[in-house]
């Protein structure tokens, strides 16, 4: 079983980085191909790719990963794509957080874990293109193993049919899954992507699950990789139809306003940022997803 789960692991693993170069390789076509509209005078960008190195208290090597950003594009003012895959032994603190959340008993006993996936967040340059972020990810102890992730966009001047794309688009890749996929992981989006303090919503949704595992793991891996699939079609196209649009300083005010909100969200609420900095990653891939500018009233 020890062999099966690591050959598991493996796959995984390999597959988020598959899906991290893809991507990589989409957005910058993105940068390379806009030839209208503003900031066509601006060179491309790229990505600066970091290897992080996450160390176990007692200094060993613990994982890592690949941290891709571009900053100061035409067309993504600042993007990070970020894969890791890291392993050791969780915190007291992150112990009490798991037991309590996910009802794991015995994690005092043996807090092994190891965790693999990717993420993403893009802070667009044209306000008329929505913010969007995504990740997948696989989680393991050995008293339980996992899957998550999902992706939600993030306007802040809302279209609806922009809207209706995205959903639309995840929609078909869920449903070969079962009728009840995407409304259960809608739901879940629209749940977990509140802000209280705001009483509203970060954006206007998508899909998102997290704790998925039904006892067969090739059935999760697989809804896990067609969340993955779905991101590229669902935002492409939103990109290059918006990104060729002028705009106001009025239209700017709303995005670096939204920002805020993002921040805000992903400072507070956020499980991923607080995993991340409890169990020793590193910080600056950690907050990838902070804005580059942003604007409170």
């Amino acid at each position: 079983m020890t062999d099966q789960m690591d050959t598991e692991k493996a796959r995984a693993s390999a597959w988020f980085r598959d899906l991290r170069d893809q991507i990589v390789a989409a957005f910058e076509g993105l940068e390379d191909s806009h030839a209208g509209g503003p900031f066509t005078e601006m060179d491309a960008g790229w990505f600066e790719v970091t290897e992080t190195k996450r160390h176990s208290d007692d200094g060993s090597d613990a994982g890592g990963g690949l941290m891709s950003v571009m900053r100061g594009g035409r067309v993504f003012e600042k993007v990070g794509v970020n894969v890791s895959t890291v392993y050791g032994t969780l915190g007291e603190r992150a112990q009490r957080a798991m037991a309590a959340r996910k009802g794991i008993p015995g994690m005092a006993d043996d807090p092994r874990f190891w965790a693999s996936g990717i993420s993403l967040v893009a802070h667009m340059r044209n306000p008329h293109v929505p913010a969007v972020h995504m990740n997948t990810r696989m989680f393991w102890t050995p008293h339980a193993w996992w899957f998550g992730g999902g992706s939600d966009l993030n306007p802040c001047i809302e279209y609806a049919e922009d809207t209706a794309h995205f959903h639309a688009t995840q929609k078909a890749h869920l449903d070969p899954h079962g009728a009840d996929e995407y409304p259960r992981l809608k739901a879940w989006a629209d749940e977990y992507f509140y802000i209280p303090h705001r009483k509203r919503a970060r954006g206007v949704g998508g899909i998102f699950m997290d704790d998925q595992c039904t006892g067969n793991w090739g059935a999760d891996f697989a809804l896990t990789q067609d969340i993955g699939r779905a991101f590229l079609p669902a935002f492409v196209p939103l990109v290059e139809k918006r990104r060729v649009q002028a705009f106001s300083e009025a239209d700017k005010d709303a995005q670096l306003i939204h920002r805020g909100l993002y921040a805000e969200y992903n400072l507070v609420y956020d499980r991923g940022t607080k995993f991340g900095l409890e169990t020793g990653h590193d910080a600056n891939a950690v907050l990838m997803s902070l804005p580059p500018l942003a604007k409170w009233v």
